[in-house]
């Protein structure tokens, strides 16, 4: 295991970490150092890539808070990221070589934010298996709610009334390259009305994204005439197509999320894999807003797990045994 060596990230791995994450067998574009760093004033980077025999065989997005290291906590996902190619033994030895490392920092444990299964392009359940030899606890829970496309459920019948008022009104979808309307007409005053909170987001940063990842990051708005309606922000991957938000004027009841999300389920985004609405959790996975969860069912969802772990470093020892 001593054939491992861990680097810190740092700017002038900038094009190998990306290169890494491009053709990596469990990431998205989040782990994009162009992503990560939009919010890099908020967190303290603390990065980690392995190398065995001058070869990058593993990467793990970080920041340290106190003296615990975190899957990135501005992401919403995280775990270790392996090449396509990978085999059990390297990511046994990555993992042992991230944890030892961390233990000689003076780290007392890590936090592992895993990536949902929906995401991974080939099997990547290795750290599932580790973290139960490490004695990992599971600290966390999170309900995402999900449609498998090839799957899917009819809509509820509510939703099928919504969708045929909505089909009797003169509505309009449009692919914006702005999220101006949508931020400030519809987002913002929703989120603080209904829960005195602001989007993850800012309307600079999420402009700012898009600049960065066009085909990945993509806003639909819903019109009646001029006036917008309703809107979904798309982060959009390989396999899924996530609704980063979504928001509606509540007091033109006529369907228009129902309009588009119709649309968003059987047209556009009818190839990929599965179309994920997110989660439903409050107080850190421990209560579920339930009327926002049967919301998502009622277009034919349901639910994945978010799962956090969190293993103590002096524990890489743990790791050395498990071969017979």
């Amino acid at each position: 295991m001593d054939s491992y060596e861990v680097v810190r990230y740092s700017a002038n791995l900038y094009d190998e970490w990306n290169n890494f994450v491009l053709t990596s067998k469990n990431a998205t574009f989040l782990f994009h150092r162009d992503f990560m760093g939009y919010h890099q004033d908020r967190f303290e980077d603390f990065s980690l890539m392995v190398y065995h025999k001058n070869k990058l065989v593993c990467v793990f997005p970080a920041n340290i808070n106190a003296n615990k290291l975190h899957s990135h906590q501005g992401l919403s996902y995280g775990g270790l990221i392996l090449p396509s190619k990978s085999s059990f033994n390297s990511v046994l030895e990555s993992l042992y070589s991230i944890l030892k490392f961390s233990y000689n920092q003076n780290i007392k444990s890590i936090i592992l934010k895993q990536l949902p299964r929906i995401y991974h392009l080939r099997p990547s359940d290795e750290l599932d298996y580790l973290l139960f030899i490490l004695k990992a606890k599971s600290n966390r829970k999170d309900i995402s709610m999900t449609i498998s496309l090839n799957k899917a459920l009819e809509f509820s019948a509510l939703r099928k009334r919504q969708l045929k008022t909505a089909l009797q009104n003169d509505l309009k979808i449009k692919l914006e390259v702005d999220f101006t309307a949508f931020w400030n007409d519809v987002l913002v005053p929703n989120l603080k009305l209904k829960f005195g909170v602001k989007p993850v987001h800012s309307l600079f940063e999420i402009n700012a994204l898009h600049e960065k990842f066009p085909n990945n990051i993509k806003q639909y708005n819903v019109y009646l005439k001029d006036e917008i309606l309703a809107g979904c922000t798309v982060f959009e991957t390989e396999n899924v197509a996530h609704l980063q938000y979504i928001s509606t004027k509540k007091d033109k009841n006529i369907g228009a999320l129902d309009f588009l999300i119709n649309k968003l389920i059987s047209e556009v985004y009818k190839d990929k894999e599965y179309f994920d609405f997110g989660i439903s959790n409050e107080n850190k996975g421990k209560n579920i807003n339930l009327g926002l969860l049967n919301w998502k069912q009622s277009f034919g969802a349901s639910a994945i797990v978010h799962d956090f772990y969190e293993v103590e470093t002096k524990n890489y020892q743990l790791l050395k045994d498990i071969f017979i």
